[in-house]
């Protein structure tokens, strides 16, 4: 036992390790990236937080939603009518009202939702999602309907007023100055997400996950933890939709549409839900990846459905557990290999 925890901890001590060369590498991509690259992977490290978020359902608490874009979009609207209606500019505002607006949404929804499992759950959030489509679209008169909310960048501040947009020429700024701070939400993000599947909470949603009978009879609270579950994942894809706002401009219906709860799953699986960092790696390739195939062919809707299906059939464990898997053989083999006789 004492052999094995310490094998955790090296194993623990080595990722850690291993992420600081990371997080330098992201924070001197602006340096030598341009505006467009730097917008690309500011895309991928908000996707990649509702990733985490929806992680937590689907590879912890053995839960698949296909809803998720509701809080995604809740996120998203909050910011827009904060904007439209009470003229804020402050982006801590925006993250303060778009997390507490998720919070209670992802509560209601979850006191409905987790009562079911397999595919009750994943129709019911995804026909909860839609009813939310359903008022941003028909209620036009509030949300702007197919046209949209504008959430211009010139309007925005960041560190309570320190940083402004406004004038000319300040896109190159803003994306900059954009991609830091969503680096850091992102790092503070993988960090409580980590301590959160790493707590005796997580352990607890994963002994649900893997043998629901038996955590009943130890006293688990089934119900109470996967609405808890289903409210960390809510607020953390909510907190995604927050920062997607600003950079993309323009908050409209689409972003509530079923669509987006796809993504969520294709860039989770793409990556590998059974790994921590899978759905990480997912949501960054899957923005770089999109972005490629659109610029390839028209068809792109089509290409990544061949490419999702692919993963399915031949790549079940994702990138990051395909390419865990191969290190474990190459590494077991050379441990294993006979030495040669000098």
């Amino acid at each position: 036992m004492i052999l094995g925890n310490n094998g955790q901890r090296r194993s623990i001590a080595w990722r850690w390790a291993l992420a600081i060369p990371v997080v330098v590498v992201l924070l001197a991509v602006p340096a030598f990236a341009g505006a467009y690259w730097t917008q690309l992977l500011t895309y991928g490290l908000i996707f990649a937080v509702a990733a985490l978020g929806f992680n937590l359902l689907l590879g912890y608490t053995g839960l698949l939603s296909f809803g998720h874009s509701a809080y995604l979009g809740v996120g998203a609207y909050s910011v827009a009518f904060m904007v439209r209606y009470w003229h804020v500019s402050s982006m801590e505002l925006y993250i303060l009202g778009g997390v507490a607006a998720t919070a209670i949404v992802s509560a209601l929804f979850g006191v409905v939702c987790v009562r079911y499992t397999r595919i009750f759950f994943a129709i019911l959030t995804l026909a909860l999602s839609q009813v939310l489509w359903t008022v941003a679209y028909k209620f036009f008169w509030i949300t702007g309907g197919t046209d949209g909310l504008r959430v211009p960048y010139s309007d925005l501040s960041l560190l309570g007023g320190l940083i402004h947009f406004a004038g000319d020429d300040t896109y190159n700024k803003f994306i900059h100055s954009y991609y830091y701070y969503v680096l850091v939400i992102f790092c503070a993000c993988v960090v409580l997400m980590w301590l959160i599947v790493h707590s005796p909470f997580g352990k607890t949603l994963q002994a649900i996950r893997d043998n629901e009978t038996r955590a009943r009879f130890l006293g688990v609270q089934i119900l109470q933890y996967r609405w808890l579950a289903f409210l960390v994942s809510g607020i953390f894809t909510g907190l995604a939709g927050v920062l997607w706002v600003p950079l993309n401009g323009l908050t409209t219906p689409d972003i509530l549409y079923w669509p987006q709860s796809g993504k969520i799953v294709f860039f989770t699986v793409l990556g590998g839900f059974r790994n921590f960092s899978g759905p990480i790696i997912g949501a960054v390739v899957y923005n770089f990846l999109e972005a490629w195939v659109v610029g390839f062919t028209q068809y792109w809707q089509f290409a990544l459905g061949v490419i999702l299906i692919v993963l399915v059939l031949f790549v079940p464990g994702g990138l990051v557990g395909t390419l865990l898997r191969v290190l474990t053989k190459t590494t077991t083999s050379m441990q294993t290999k006979p030495k040669a006789l000098t």
